[in-house]
């Protein structure tokens, strides 16, 4: 592959819990800010639109779900092809009388794609209803998945599902709070992955008050380090460490061929055996 080299940002997204208008003003002023730091790729979090915390008198999610075809997709659609740049953003997705978590993936030229995030933790059950797809997206820096939060944080399955299909970059578009089970599974889980992978991960997170959360950011990028032994935080500050708090953009370049050369593990040379693993998982879904 000629070009390796990409120009990601990731978004400590300032949270407007309900107000969609306040969430998109900031979502456009990230996106020119990334475009003058000549950013190629830019990540803001899960629900960043409308707010991720679930109140069940005022159901914000549904009340503020848009179609791909809506009035903010359109927006930032008009600033990708603007700015020759790849936007992925979490949106309350509406579809017929559906509802999804979702995150849209704008191109430079305006198409748009979306992945649907498949597990739903919590209260996302009471609003939104599970995908069922995972979604690779083609870039002339190769292929890149998408996830989101739990999906990434609880489901190791995707994360190697997208390297073996060739990914060298997942995208973990979340939103993930301030308390020990969801901040300890993304502390464990993203170092881990992206080491036992090979795999370059970016995640952007909300950051501040919502309604009834706290979010520390911690938007970061994580790839496996040149010992072979280890992972480095080369975009941002991982989650929890100091400084993680600090709201904006947060970008820089990363050689994506470094993803095959920072390993001596030959998982993807013959030693996983996906269709092994096909079989036991058929078992696991009959036996449910």
């Amino acid at each position: 592959m000629e070009n390796c080299k990409l120009n990601i940002g990731v978004v400590n997204f300032p949270v407007n819990w309900g107000n969609k208008k306040k969430n998109l003003e900031n979502l456009k002023k990230y996106c020119i800010e990334a475009a003058e730091n000549g950013v190629e790729m830019v990540v803001f979090p899960e629900t960043c639109l409308c707010g991720y915390d679930y109140d069940g008198e005022n159901d914000i999610h549904k009340e503020l779900a848009e179609s791909l075809e809506g009035e903010c997709v359109s927006i930032v659609k008009q600033f990708a092809v603007k700015y020759n740049m790849y936007v992925i953003f979490g949106l309350a997705e509406l579809v017929d009388d559906k509802v999804y978590n979702s995150a849209a993936i704008v191109f430079p030229n305006g198409e748009v794609d979306v992945y649907r995030k498949m597990h739903l933790p919590f209260d996302e059950k009471k609003w939104a209803i599970c995908g069922n797809e995972p979604k690779i997206f083609e870039t002339k820096w190769g292929k890149v998945g998408v996830s989101i939060c739990y999906d990434t944080y609880c489901f190791p399955e995707l994360i190697r599902y997208y390297r073996a299909m060739g990914a060298r970059l997942v995208l973990n578009v979340t939103a993930c709070p301030d308390n020990a089970c969801t901040m300890g599974a993304a502390t464990l889980s993203l170092p881990a992955y992206s080491f036992i992978n090979y795999v370059y991960i970016a995640s952007a997170n909300l950051c501040g008050q919502e309604k009834y959360s706290h979010f520390s950011g911690g938007s970061c990028v994580v790839m496996p380090d040149e010992t072979k032994g280890g992972v480095k935080t080369v975009i941002g500050t991982f989650f929890g460490e100091k400084g993680s708090d600090k709201i904006g953009l947060f970008n820089g370049v990363i050689d994506l061929s470094l993803a095959d050369k920072n390993t001596d593990i030959p998982i993807y040379d013959g030693d996983f055996r996906a269709e092994k693993y096909a079989e036991l998982y058929d078992r696991v879904a009959k036996n449910n």
